[in-house]
């Protein structure tokens, strides 16, 4: 190669850099620095890349090692709430997926089993290792909590009583996964159960946990459900609902809910009405998922439900996601040999990039109970 091939190859490099510097520099971050939140780039092309492929690019190049930082939560953090992903120029191919999400409904009764086959199923060993003994997959409540255990007891506990369970009430839980609150209700509240869920593992591991109790969990999409339950929990599965099918959701809940039932649905949410979803998320760790609105839930739900309570302890995923990713480390060594390094990467990337955008409110964590008229009010537990 000539000396002036290399000298316009060096220009075009010092060019992406300057470009990624001066945005890292509003958050606080140096390239190469000594604090523990600085990245540390291992490869010339990470700067072109991250320009050129937003959101996927910095994944992705941190899954083929182009990348290193020792604290990725509080890096995600420091991006996130400067707005920084805003300013990244929006790949072509983020374009089109949005487009197609609007003209098209990835979450089909047919689709909408790719994510339990993705992600849920990527195998029990890996979930048991890092969740709770009541595998909660979703955000903990963490008032008087001081371990991850405590913290999710109490969500469970709570959840029930904002539904004021009472012994032999039917409880429909849509989007069971491995059957924690199904048992917890069954055996604290004396509910009988019915779960439903799109995961084969999930289903497996829940018939066990619940074995000799009154549940039944099946192997079922929640647009099929027609039975009458006298409350309706449904934990961390809106987000897999997608924006085209809001309606017939509420549709399901609405008629399988008694006239005096109770409905609590628990979601993580965006704070703006737009196809919510990070192309890296979508393509490695929720395919097809889309996180809702205030407004896209309220105007779902009003032709069905009066909304008695509207919860967000967003803040308390932060450390939800900080334990799993402790605990994922910790656990490490045990699943090494099946997952290898670059899924290690990848998970632990998507945890602290999560917590890092619950830190600064980027993304929120709802409960929103739902009645259609409790006559004097519903008095909503915390």
């Amino acid at each position: 190669m000539s000396s002036s091939c290399i000298e316009e190859v060096s220009l075009e490099e010092n060019h992406w850099f300057r470009i990624v510097n001066e945005l890292l520099e509003r958050a606080d971050v140096a390239v190469n620095g000594t604090r523990p939140w600085d990245i540390q780039v291992k490869h010339p092309d990470f700067f072109k890349r991250v320009l050129q492929e937003g959101s996927l690019g910095l994944g992705e190049s941190y899954m083929d090692g182009w990348w290193e930082c020792e604290q990725l939560d509080v890096f995600f953090h420091r991006v996130l709430q400067q707005h920084l992903d805003k300013q990244l120029p929006r790949h072509f191919k983020d374009t089109l997926r949005i487009a197609a999400a609007r003209l098209t409904n990835l979450q089909s009764k047919k689709r909408a089993w790719i994510v339990g086959k993705e992600h849920y199923d990527l195998g029990n060993d890996l979930f048991s290792l890092m969740l709770d003994p009541f595998m909660q997959y979703s955000c903990g409540y963490w008032k008087d909590a001081e371990t991850l255990e405590q913290a999710q007891s109490a969500k469970l506990d709570m959840i029930c009583r904002k539904l004021q369970l009472e012994p032999g009430m039917t409880l429909l839980d849509i989007g069971c996964g491995w059957g924690g609150l199904a048992e917890f209700a069954a055996r604290n509240y004396g509910a009988k159960v019915h779960g439903v869920t799109i995961s084969a593992e999930q289903q497996k591991l829940a018939q066990q946990r619940c074995e000799g109790l009154d549940v039944t969990i099946l192997l079922q999409d929640y647009r099929d459900l027609n039975l009458q339950f006298d409350r309706i929990v449904s934990v961390g599965m809106f987000e897999h609902v997608g924006p085209k099918n809001y309606a017939t959701y509420f549709d399901v809940a609405d008629r399988n809910l008694k006239p005096d039932g109770i409905f609590l649905l628990h979601t993580i949410g965006a704070i703006t009405t737009d196809m919510n979803v990070d192309p890296w998320i979508d393509k490695y760790i929720f395919p097809n998922g889309c996180l809702p609105s205030v407004r896209q839930i309220a105007d779902a739900s009003e032709k069905h439900f009066i909304m008695e309570d509207w919860h967000n302890f967003g803040a308390d995923y932060d450390t939800t996601l900080m334990a799993w990713h402790e605990r994922f480390l910790t656990t490490w060594p045990q699943l090494a040999d099946k997952y290898g390094d670059r899924f290690k990467r990848m998970f632990s990337y998507y945890l602290n990039a999560c917590a890092g955008a619950f830190r600064a409110r980027d993304i929120q964590l709802w409960q929103v109970v739902f009645s259609r008229g409790k006559e004097g009010g519903l008095r909503v537990a915390r």
